[in-house]
């Protein structure tokens, strides 16, 4: 962490498709090796197979995923005294998305459909019904951060 200068976030630029800046750092997670335009097609593929089974906007589904995936709790290591409490803290909004983006993301890879298209646009349906693995793992930091309630007044 630098001394004097606070470091400026990146601007992203929305995608082509939808000019959602969501939809961007998506992509941007789903990419690997440098190979965005694959990751944009295995994206966009996910969104037009969740709009025809779920008879809705695919972008309205996604972002609906995402915001059921999102993380209000979680809990932080704090070492006070020789001990190591998890100490329970309120999530910031950009990394509650980028950890739901990245569970999402996770949870699809370990899915047993054919092209990973399939398997996001599964798991993207599945978020958005409050259902599946990533929501499990949210319900899982919640439970983790419930638990720890006590150690509470060691944040700061």
């Amino acid at each position: 962490m630098p001394r004097r200068k606070k470091i400026s976030k990146r601007e992203i630029l929305p995608d082509p498709k939808f000019h959602s800046k969501l939809v961007a750092k998506f992509v941007n997670n789903v990419m690997q090796g440098g190979k965005k335009s694959t990751a944009e097609n295995i994206m966009y593929n996910a969104l037009d197979i969740v709009e025809i089974k779920t008879k809705t906007s695919g972008l309205e589904v996604f972002q609906k995923a995402i915001e059921n995936t999102r993380p209000l709790l979680e809990v932080k290591s704090r070492r006070v005294g020789g001990a190591t409490y998890q100490v329970p803290v309120e999530v910031p909004s950009d990394r509650s998305v980028a950890l739901a983006m990245r569970w999402l993301i996770t949870y699809s890879k370990a899915r047993s459909e054919k092209t990973m298209a399939e398997k996001l646009a599964a798991e993207i349906m599945m978020a958005f019904k409050k259902e599946g693995a990533a929501i499990k793992k949210r319900e899982d930091t919640h439970k983790m951060a419930e638990a720890n309630k006590a150690f509470a007044h060691f944040r700061w």
